[in-house]
Formats: structure tokens, sequence, C-alpha cells
């Protein structure tokens, strides 16, 4: 391999120019993240069906009773490769990058996939692969609808009552960088609801490293922040 070697100054000097550039990327981020909070919604006024552990359910109970919720497609479905042992493989690497859902549950917001797999067969998946995210069968029009009947897909929505909106969507390589608590917070309406976001007046916001805990420990006494 033709790489340049230096000395620990030159390397440190190098890796100080590139922190520029890196730090520009996360201001940008962040600047687009605020745009998606400003993102206008669209009133879901259909009504989907799906199937969960314990019978049939529909988008409103996908929330959990959470104001926010997040939905991926997955391609777990008869046809695809690998089925019933295995999801699509992207979409297996997707759930494999998943942060513990209580971290996003903290901040009201509930994650869910949704596939056209039956439930045991979703059941007998999520222990083979050791994954707890809730899991539900599409038993109606959702992916036709949302975009993600022959791609996966990413879809946010915040409900108002029982009124649900859809707020935004990602798919493609937009996917790519799901899985971390921040990536999916960052798609939300509400974002991560922390007081140095610029968001919307009125948007519910805390201080940062103050509403963080262990996640076997939320609703607890707050941990006390970091370090």
């Amino acid at each position: 391999m033709n790489v340049k070697k230096v000395s620990p100054s030159e390397w440190e000097e190098a890796r100080l120019r590139l922190l520029v550039k890196e730090k520009e990327l996360t201001r940008a981020r962040d600047a687009l993240a605020a745009e998606r909070r400003r993102m206008p919604w669209v009133a879901v006024e259909k009504p989907y069906e799906f199937e969960g552990p314990s019978g049939p359910v529909n988008l409103l109970d996908l929330f959990e009773g959470r104001r926010q919720l997040i939905v991926y497609r997955a391609f777990f479905d008869p046809g695809v490769e690998g089925f019933p042992d295995h999801a699509c493989k992207g979409c297996s690497l997707v759930a494999d990058q998943v942060a513990h859902v209580a971290h996003l549950n903290a901040r009201d917001t509930t994650l869910a996939f949704a596939s056209r797999g039956t439930q045991p067969d979703i059941a007998r998946l999520k222990a083979r692969m050791d994954w707890t995210m809730p899991w539900y069968t599409i038993t109606g029009d959702f992916d036709v609808d949302f975009g993600v009947d022959e791609w996966h897909g990413t879809n946010a929505f915040i409900r108002e009552g029982d009124q649900v909106f859809r707020t935004y969507f990602i798919n493609n390589r937009g996917d790519e960088v799901m899985g971390g608590t921040w990536s999916y917070l960052d798609i939300t309406a509400l974002g991560r609801q922390e007081e140095w976001e610029d968001s919307p007046e009125g948007y519910p916001q805390s201080p940062p490293y103050e509403w963080w805990n262990w996640h076997d420990s939320y609703g607890a006494a707050p941990s006390g922040g970091c370090c």
C-alpha cells in the first residue's frame, strides 16, 4: 500500500485539518435535522391493519401510547432470499445495528419493524437473530401506500390524540445510517428534544445528558448526567 508515513506531530496536524471538515459536516447535519423539524405534516386518513404478537392492531396501536413512531419496512416476506429462516441480508444488517429501543422510548418515540412474514415466523426469526424490537406483519396496504412495497424504507409519524400524521421518509442509502438512537431521533418531527437544538417554539426540549440513563433504569431517578 502506497501510504505516506509521518511523525506523530505531522499526523496530529493532518487530523486537525480534517477535523475542521468533520465539524462542518456535523453542523450541516444538525441544520438538516432542523429543517426536518419544520417539514409539514400530512394526515394519515386511511386505516392500516397489521398483525402483532397478540393479534390484529392498527397503525395507532404501533405507537404503544407514545407521541412518535418510526416504522422500518424490512423484507422478511415469502419469496425473499432466505425466507423463512432469514430476512433480506440488507434488512438484517440494519436490524443488527439497532440500539436498545429504551433510549428512543425515553424520548416518547417507538421504533417498529414491519414485514409480510407471519407472526410465528417473525418470532422464530427474532429469537434466532437475537433481535428485540417490536415487529409486525403487514396485512393491508401500508407498504404500497408508503413507498416500501418493493424496497426498504423508514417512515416517521407523529400523533395528536388519535390523529396520525406522516412527518418524514427515507430509503435507499438514507437507511445506511439508521440504527443508532441519534440517527432515528434526527429524522423525527420532534428531534432529540434537547435544548441546544434549533427547533420551532413550543417543541419539547430538556438539557442534554440529564435525560440519558441506563437502558434498564428509565423511569427511575435521573442518573445525574455523564461522567
